[in-house]
């Protein structure tokens, strides 16, 4: 659950509020009176947003990689070596 500011507390208090976000991954939503409200999130949280966006766009890859996801949690599939997957690849050198 984010936490929620008034601007007025975040200002006061921006070093620690930074902190939060930063080593604690938390979310924050500094409150504005007359203006949209604005989520501060870390930016490698943010990254991680924006790459997941980019591999879900493509309705395929979505499909791609939710059948992955679904196999890896089935313990279908026998784990390989790197040895193995550099031979069924042909990376050997």
């Amino acid at each position: 659950m984010p936490i929620s500011l008034t601007y007025t507390k975040a200002r006061a208090n921006l070093a620690k509020v930074l902190n939060e976000v930063s080593l604690n991954k938390e979310i924050v939503i500094i409150n504005r009176r007359n203006a949209e409200n604005v989520a501060m999130i870390s930016e490698s949280e943010l990254s991680g947003l924006l790459e997941t966006a980019h591999l879900l766009r493509s309705p395929k890859n979505a499909q791609r990689l939710l059948k992955a996801l679904i196999r890896s949690q089935g313990n279908t599939e026998t784990p390989q070596t790197l040895e193995q997957l550099k031979r069924e690849f042909g990376l050997e050198k």
